[in-house]
């Protein structure tokens, strides 16, 4: 899956396994796993990814799946969004020690407010755990030109988290969800995404009732 940037991968997995640990980033007991279940997991989702794409990672944590995806594929601009602090430090120095910089930039924010001052859309949105597929599409999808695609990867109660919040991601303006199973052969079990394609742009929203003085506020 990584070709002749094996070696790069192997130093980012140390860095998890290491730093990520201990930084609350990776659970202790991750740190065996961090091979099968994080990074071969994460760069099965490049299969889907076309050349030259704009990466948004949304929820970026420790930059699953958005830092495998740039080791894997260089061919990638990859921006890696992430509200906390603590986790967009490690990302920052993870991307100098990889030496990304070229190709990865780390930007401390959450979805929407990046979404808001953003030089131009994602052509690919990925998140890994972030949320359920409702919340994750009303994020997400205002990231995307039309036409752009959401990679959510999911576990195995996906099919069951589509057909619930179905309806949900119509009215946000993206089309019919579909899974891929991806890495089938090759890891086990293949990774599980939903792609969701941004097919309509919404007018922007209202402001939350009685929201006001409180949205300002924060």
């Amino acid at each position: 899956m990584f070709g002749d940037r094996l070696p790069v991968a192997g130093a980012y997995a140390e860095l998890l396994a290491t730093d990520g640990v201990l930084r609350g980033l990776i659970g202790p007991r991750e740190a065996p796993r961090i091979w099968d279940r994080h990074l071969l997991n994460c760069a099965a989702v490049a299969d889907l990814i076309p050349a030259d794409q704009l990466v948004v990672d949304v929820g970026s944590g420790a930059g699953l799946p958005g830092l495998v995806l740039a080791i894997a594929r260089p061919d990638l601009r990859v921006v890696l969004v992430e509200p906390l602090a603590r986790r967009t430090s490690f990302l920052s120095e993870a991307v100098v020690a990889l030496d990304l910089a070229d190709s990865v930039e780390v930007v401390r924010a959450r979805a929407e407010e990046y979404a808001a001052g953003a030089a131009r859309p994602a052509d690919v949105v990925t998140a890994r755990a972030v949320a359920p597929l409702d919340r994750l599409a009303g994020w997400c999808l205002p990231l995307l030109a039309p036409g752009g695609r959401l990679l959510a990867l999911k576990g195995a109660s996906a099919a069951e988290e589509v057909a619930a919040h179905r309806a949900a991601v119509d009215r946000l303006g993206g089309g019919a969800p579909r899974l891929h199973r991806c890495g089938a052969g090759v890891i086990d079990p293949p990774a599980t995404v939903v792609e969701i394609i941004r097919e309509r742009v919404l007018p922007a929203r209202r402001a939350a009732r009685g929201g006001g003085k409180k949205a300002r506020r924060r």
